[in-house]
């Protein structure tokens, strides 16, 4: 049964005649996002500073969040929307959360967002992030530090490759990628809760759109850095955590996921949230359950933070 303050939300979306977001043009659908993603959580008085990241073809913003001196590490966040919608703004008050609940730094990218920009741009923009990431630290935080890559929906697709290109790439060094309802499979249809959960929060018309919108010509059937699931090895990926909803037309591609890397003897910690629907990052303020699953998130980022950083991370500098 879907947590019931959820189930209450999605009637009253329902009896106000909110359009799918298929049914829009994108920049209209990016507003109608701004406006589904503002104000479910409580605002936290959290100060950000924003910096600029040279991506392969422009200028990008990211906001830092900065959480005490002595935080354990810092978390690279990309944010979902399908490819299509979402920003900076959009996240922000979960941004915030994120870092008051794990203590640590997070810091979340821009990316270019199709179809303006069409694959593989969002993979080029969130790698270029993490290489700003690394090679910033000192300067932004004062030491080197352990960074973990985090993402909802599209979001945990970019982080889930990000891990992948890190790994081919040798560096840089993640510590934990962290996967909420992430997109993982090649196209719309391949598995039974694509049809099952239709329409709950995501239409199957609204999936196919995202991906037209995301590959326009591409192959997608192929290329790894779109659907993780088509990576030919996992071994030596970073130790993951993936989360998924039980009532969410994700949950069976994040399930194959975290199964296809237990089985490249990857580290992985699989969670499923039954009662959840896509989306229950943003929806935390509604749901005593989904804001515990935010907690969840934040506090295993931390641990994983935390495992990694050295006694030198803590003391860059000795009497």
């Amino acid at each position: 049964m879907i947590d019931s303050q959820l189930a209450s939300a999605l009637e009253h979306a329902r009896a106000s005649g909110m359009p799918d977001l298929c049914e829009l043009p994108p920049e209209a659908a990016r507003g109608l996002y701004r406006v589904l993603t503002a104000d479910e959580l409580p605002a936290l008085d959290l100060p950000y500073e924003t910096r600029q990241f040279d991506g392969p073809a422009s200028r990008l913003g990211l906001r830092i969040y900065r959480a005490a001196a002595d935080a354990p590490g810092v978390i690279l966040y990309f944010h979902g929307g399908g490819f299509v919608l979402g920003d900076l703004d959009c996240y922000h008050t979960l941004c915030s959360h994120l870092c008051a609940r794990s203590g640590c730094h997070v810091v979340i990218a821009s990316y270019r967002l199709a179809p303006e920009s069409p694959f593989p741009a969002a993979v080029d923009d969130s790698y270029a992030a993490l290489e700003w990431l690394a090679a910033h630290c000192v300067s932004e935080f004062a030491r080197p530090l352990p960074i973990a890559v985090a993402g909802d929906s599209a979001g945990g697709n970019l982080a889930a490759v990000v891990s992948l290109l890190a790994r081919e790439r040798k560096g840089p060094a993640i510590a934990l990628q962290a996967l909420c309802y992430p997109v993982t499979a090649a196209r719309p249809g391949m598995f039974p809760s694509h049809d099952k959960f239709n329409g709950i929060v995501l239409s199957a018309a609204t999936m196919q759109s995202f991906h037209q919108h995301y590959f326009g010509s591409a192959d997608a059937t192929s290329d790894f850095r779109g659907a993780p699931l088509l990576a030919s090895d996992l071994s030596g990926l970073p130790p993951a955590l993936v989360q998924v909803a039980g009532y969410d037309p994700l949950h069976d591609e994040g399930v194959a996921y975290a199964q296809a890397m237990f089985a490249a003897k990857v580290k992985v910690s699989l969670v499923d949230y039954p009662g959840l629907i896509h989306g229950y990052l943003n929806m935390a303020g509604k749901s005593p359950t989904a804001n515990a699953a935010l907690t969840d998130l934040a506090l295993a980022l931390r641990a994983a933070l935390a495992a990694q950083a050295t006694p030198q991370h803590f003391n860059p500098t000795r009497t």
